[in-house]
């Protein structure tokens, strides 16, 4: 079969499916599994594709078809401008996340080694990052689920990066005594009705109990036990729960400073 060919069987097929970027995610599935670049394939629509490669786009097709995410199809996203492994075991990392990235870039008063910890790592994407763009960072990689744990052992491998991944039920495993916690805990509310695709996404990664925060509460209260506290605490939420989340952040001691997007910053009062 041709390229072209290839392309519109499968665009259509997607299209039939209710796949809304049918055209787009047929020449991603194409680019991958040929390892050639897509303007490269639709200036050549005429080229062959062999026949393992087409046993193995029916394969990924049939996933995505499924509504199946592309990046599970994939096996990989883009984050921050890197590439990074991921599987069903963890959630996709958001752009909407990214904000907390450059947050924690503006982050002042830290100490000249400051030590942080990504608490519910999953696919590490937030605390890798963290520490590719700030070197100065000392990063622990906390996750509960096992299976997400080897997600972030993979891509810590991939960075080539020297950072404790650590399973732990949020702090309760903690290693270290940490300045700054990125946060991107479950925050769905459990009768939330999520789309197509998140049902394809962990659970455990999304819901976070009646009106999603209880794994917020859960964090705080392990907060509230410990000797050290944190300077500074970057959390994602849904804008809707950030007030009740304010709240409780300010029950154990922390002031909001600043909200952008998704994303609140809360410093230790003093």
């Amino acid at each position: 079969m041709k390229v072209d060919d290839w392309l519109r069987r499968s665009g259509h097929k997607l299209q039939q499916a209710g796949i809304g970027t049918a055209r787009l995610d047929a020449l991603v599935l194409l680019e991958d599994v040929t390892k050639v670049a897509r303007a490269k394939l639709l200036a050549e629509p005429e080229r062959e594709l062999a026949a393992a490669k087409l046993a193995k786009l029916q394969k990924l097709l049939n996933m995505r078809v499924q509504h199946v995410p592309l990046a599970y199809v994939r096996g990989k996203t883009e984050f921050y401008g890197r590439e990074f492994v991921i599987s069903p075991a963890v959630l996709e990392p958001r752009p909407e996340s990214e904000t907390m990235i450059d947050m924690l870039k503006a982050l002042p008063d830290l100490p000249p080694k400051p030590c942080m910890a990504d608490v519910g790592a999953g696919s590490g994407a937030l605390g890798i990052t963290a520490k590719l763009e700030l070197p100065q960072l000392a990063v622990d990689l906390l996750e509960v689920d096992s299976k997400a744990l080897k997600v972030t052992r993979t891509n810590v491998d991939k960075f080539t990066l020297k950072l404790n991944v650590v399973k732990s039920d949020l702090l309760d495993s903690a290693e270290g005594k940490y300045d700054v916690l990125l946060c991107n805990l479950p925050y769905v509310p459990d009768d939330y009705q999520i789309n197509t695709a998140a049902v394809h996404e962990p659970r455990l990664a999304i819901f976070g109990g009646p009106d999603g925060l209880d794994v917020y509460r859960k964090l705080f209260e392990q907060l509230n036990s410990l000797p050290w506290r944190p300077l500074y605490l970057l959390l994602e939420a849904l804008p809707p729960q950030h007030a009740a989340l304010q709240a409780i952040a300010t029950k154990a001691g922390y002031e909001l400073v600043e909200i952008n997007d998704f994303i609140q910053l809360f410093r230790r009062a003093q």
